[in-house]
């Protein structure tokens, strides 16, 4: 997955203890696919260390409609992969291949360098899901890359809804999958009826949602947006006139600004320059994929390389 966002992220705001920040997606195409992007935008960059959260679909995978993401690169970040509906293979330089579906996890550590593909291989139906980054903390994000599979994680009752813990710590559930910073990530499938969900007070918090509408601070919060919680909060009262689903993600603000760009996640556009230089002439930091898709060569570097 992929963005072209260069900017680096702003400095957060002062506590919030109520109301709701709306930011609208942006509609995008992966791999043939639609997906809506709701983070980065350019009013809310980051969510603790959580940096990228596209919603795949829903959409219908067909012979002439598949998502099929060619071998890319990463530095610097952690890829989450999650599933509502459908299935999809993860390849990648390490010698992995996955088939994952709903309900289980794939977390790829990229550090110095890694890259992957994600196909549908034979795989038609119904597909939707969502792919995230984590943001690496300087301490791992020069490090070894790696990858994990989890076929089952923590189910926890969240009133008559359902709680299913993706990353970190959320009640008295704790995901397996590796978090190199204080983050979480929950998927809450909710009845109709009025919830109460608990939150750490020093994280920052969002909601996505991916199915039906939530009410939370008398805002109302729907397909193709994050609610921005904010920062300070014990936890949110979310209210669903019907079966909804969400994501709950959450973690300590990021101390410093990250730099994004393609598949990229560094500090500066010299690391990205680098990274972009050894992709592109095959210099071996990434290793190699087998895949019968052709590896995606990436767009021009947007700013003037030294001695150019």
């Amino acid at each position: 997955m992929t963005t072209e966002d260069a900017a680096p992220t702003p400095a957060h705001d002062s506590p919030t203890r109520s109301g709701i920040e709306i930011i609208e997606a942006r509609s995008a195409e992966v791999g043939g696919f639609g997906v809506r992007r709701v983070l980065p935008r350019r009013t809310r960059r980051t969510v603790g260390a959580w940096c990228f959260v596209d919603h795949i679909g829903p959409g219908e995978v067909s012979d002439r409609h598949r998502l099929d993401v060619a071998p890319h690169p990463h530095i610097g970040l952690q890829t989450v992969t999650w599933l509502l509906e459908g299935a999809l293979v993860h390849r990648d330089s390490l010698g992995s291949e996955q088939l994952i579906r709903p309900g289980e996890l794939n977390v790829m550590t990229a550090g110095h360098g890694v890259a992957h593909s994600e196909e549908t291989d034979g795989f038609r139906g119904a597909l939707q899901g969502v792919q995230l980054w984590v943001a690496q903390p300087s301490a791992t994000r020069d490090g070894a890359p790696s990858f994990e599979h989890h076929a089952t994680l923590p189910e926890l009752e969240v009133g008559t809804g359902t709680a299913r813990v993706l990353v970190g710590d959320f009640s008295e559930g704790r995901s397996p999958a590796r978090r190199d910073t204080e983050h979480v990530g929950v998927d809450l499938e909710l009845r109709t009826g009025r919830y109460e969900v608990p939150l750490r007070p020093d994280f920052e918090h969002a909601i996505v949602v991916l199915e039906g509408r939530v009410r939370s601070d008398s805002s109302g919060v729907e397909p193709g947006q994050l609610g921005y919680l904010g920062i300070g909060r014990d936890q949110v009262v979310l209210e669903c006139d019907s079966r909804c689903r969400l994501l709950l993600l959450g973690g300590v603000p990021l101390s410093e600004s990250v730099l994004i760009w393609w598949n990229y996640v560094a500090r500066t556009r010299e690391e990205i320059r680098l990274a972009h230089r050894d992709w592109s002439t095959g210099s071996g930091r990434f290793g190699r994929i087998v895949s019968s898709l052709p590896r995606l060569d990436g767009p021009a570097l947007p700013w003037p390389v030294p001695g150019s």
